[in-house]
């Protein structure tokens, strides 16, 4: 068979992808009963191979950009991990101090796609840090998989000190003029929402597809909100409602998008439930949320 295409692939087999991915099936669990899907040479394990991340040819920035100036530093996480690394990039043609933003990954540590999107960021004239929340477990292990191992072994609201870490770093950092955001994606989404309750001085927090805080957190949230769904996602979307309710009872600032059709994870182009359309238009959202409310 030629290789398998988004179309190829059952939408039963993304749902179950997306359950293997956030760690509600094991790998076995999903190749059994993806496999009553399998037709023709498309087997369960094709079809894994296909839906898994290719990291190598879907980079949009890449490392070592003459554009950028980035490094890896370390800061402290007193509450969290003690010390967390990450990558820090600034562009390479500005002198002057610029907002910061914090990119925030997903279940799996800081892969290569979020240290993309993180170039990314610097280079819309942001101060852009991208913290690796395994790092007290060795960091980001080179694979998905395993990333996602090792962050099953730390407890989320430590992770959650980290990032609010970096937000206390990147603001007070020589470059940064004190105004910082924060985006992230699925955990990184929740990170996202969990910040804007945890740090009444959040310049501004864009969740793409991510976990919603509890109703009693919502007053506390002082930070404008842009947040990202996709249609297809009923795992995420399920918890909406409620939280839109909250934030409107309590006069909050906030904008909602839903991207119609598209699979949870559509922002990340190396995988195939990315959608260049979808992508192209939340991230233009995104900057221009950023550049509103931090310069």
């Amino acid at each position: 068979m030629h290789s398998p295409t988004s179309k190829d692939i059952p939408s039963e087999v993304f749902t179950l992808f997306d359950r293997y991915v956030h760690d509600q099936i094991t790998r076995r669990q999903f190749l059994d009963q993806a496999s009553r899907y399998a037709v023709g040479g498309l087997s369960a394990a094709v079809m894994l191979e296909y839906l898994s991340p290719k990291y190598s040819t879907a980079q949009q920035v890449r490392a070592g950009d003459a554009r950028l100036d980035e490094t890896y530093i370390t800061y402290p996480s007193p509450k969290g991990g003690g010390e967390i690394r990450g990558l820090l990039c600034t562009p390479a043609d500005r002198t002057d101090v610029l907002p910061g933003i914090v990119v925030v990954h997903e279940n799996r540590g800081l892969n290569p796609h979020i240290e993309d999107v993180c170039r990314r960021a610097a280079l819309a004239n942001f101060v852009a840090l991208a913290p690796d929340a395994l790092w007290p477990l060795g960091g980001y292990p080179g694979t998905d998989d395993e990333g996602r191992q090792l962050q099953r072994q730390r407890d989320r609201m430590e992770m959650l000190e980290d990032f609010i870490a970096a937000f206390e770093f990147l603001r007070s950092h020589e470059r940064c003029t004190g105004k910082v955001g924060v985006v992230g994606f699925c955990f990184g989404g929740w990170v996202a929402n969990m910040m804007a309750v945890r740090v009444p001085d959040l310049g501004a927090a864009v969740p793409f597809y991510g976990g919603q805080p509890a109703d009693e957190d919502v007053p506390a949230i002082r930070a404008p909100l842009l947040l990202h769904f996709a249609e297809r996602d009923a795992r995420v979307n399920e918890g909406w409602p409620a939280y839109e309710s909250a934030l409107k009872a309590e006069g909050k600032t906030y904008s909602a998008h839903m991207y119609g059709g598209l699979q949870h994870g559509f922002h990340n182009d190396t995988t195939p439930r990315f959608d260049s359309e979808g992508a192209k238009l939340a991230w233009e959202r995104t900057i221009a949320f950023f550049n509103e409310h931090l310069r």
